[in-house]
């Protein structure tokens, strides 16, 4: 992939300059650069710094995460912790927190942003609502995107200890990821991992197809 063709390619030289080169990548991976990218970012950050930890190869460290946001792109792309490697647990409580576990000891560390660390801005408030409803003019989406900006190096810049609440945990985790044979569903046909299969009229069935009335035609319904 070109230089241009990457999301940090197409930032400002003076803003792209003063990123750290592993927040980079994450803006890459994320696909923009944005204050949500940069909760992830930070709370990975600290998190690592506090166990002493690297990136993870493997299952070396498991991560919980408390929102859908963008940041989790951030954690993931700093951790290794990911959905597809089985050490990324969601928990869908709408809440930017992030905890990092080593699983060698079940040491973690949790750290949860902090009610007061964007700060009030009803001049961004008023404007995103502009953008999000499409009726910004461009010198509005332009004051949109300089303020995102600034709000990205202020949470760059803020001490940890400002950021949110940091605190150590001890956390039992689930084995690591395993491999299942699969099975196939006897009202859509498609395959199911066997553990996730449910058992209706004496036959294996997905978890959608448990609780859906028919024999399967309504599959698109």
């Amino acid at each position: 992939m070109t230089e241009s063709a990457r999301a940090s390619g197409r930032l400002d030289t003076a803003v792209r300059d003063r990123l750290p080169a592993e927040f980079l990548g994450a803006v890459d991976f994320h696909g923009h650069l944005c204050p949500g990218l940069t909760i992830g970012y930070r709370a990975a950050v600290i998190a690592m710094e506090r166990l002493g930890a690297t990136r993870g190869s493997d299952e070396e460290l498991v991560g919980i995460v408390e929102t859908d946001a963008c940041g989790i792109d951030a954690f993931q792309y700093l951790t290794g912790c990911t959905l597809g490697k089985g050490n990324l647990i969601f928990r869908d409580h709408g809440k930017q927190v992030f905890t990092l576990v080593r699983r060698a000891d079940g040491r973690g560390v949790r750290v949860a942003l902090g009610g007061d660390a964007l700060g009030a801005d009803p001049e961004r408030t008023r404007l995103k609502g502009r953008v999000l409803s499409g009726e910004a003019t461009d010198d509005e989406r332009a004051e949109y995107q300089r303020s995102s900006t600034d709000r990205v190096f202020e949470l760059l810049e803020l001490p940890a200890e400002r950021f949110g609440a940091v605190s150590e945990v001890s956390v039992d985790l689930p084995s690591k990821a395993g491999s299942f044979p699969s099975v196939t569903c006897a009202v859509c046909g498609e395959a199911v991992m066997e553990p996730r299969a449910r058992v209706r009229d004496g036959e294996p069935c997905c978890i959608p197809c448990s609780t859906r009335y028919g024999r399967g035609w309504e599959i698109n319904v």
